[in-house]
């Protein structure tokens, strides 16, 4: 699996840009037919190897949905990964800050 072409893309538009899961699956597994649960996670392994974070978090499995892909190593990667912990601490019932997901009821769902 090459995803670096993703990991050129996203360094050349400011470390973020949306992707297609058809494009990605193309682009990680050309020779399968389907995007499993096994494949995304695939992905998701070799995209943080390359540096790179995505947003929705798990990726979905369906090749019409988008994601964001971000350089871990960017400010927004890093805020990327500040809420995410939020998120984790929120489902956990832990947040320190617990009204937090309430002003951003779309934003927890694709940091967990």
């Amino acid at each position: 699996m090459d995803l670096t072409i993703i990991k050129h893309a996203v360094e050349v538009d400011d470390g973020v840009k949306r992707f297609s899961m058809r494009f990605l699956k193309e682009h990680a597994a050309e020779d399968r037919s389907r995007l499993s649960r096994e494949l995304c996670t695939q992905i998701s392994t070799e995209l943080t190897r390359l540096g790179l974070t995505t947003i929705p978090r798990t990726l979905p499995t369906s090749e019409n949905d988008s994601v964001w892909i971000i350089q871990k190593n960017s400010i927004l990667g890093e805020i990327t990964d500040v809420a995410a912990v939020f998120a984790n601490l929120d489902k956990l019932g832990q947040n320190p800050l617990p009204m937090l997901f309430d002003n951003y009821p779309n934003a927890k769902g694709g940091l967990i």
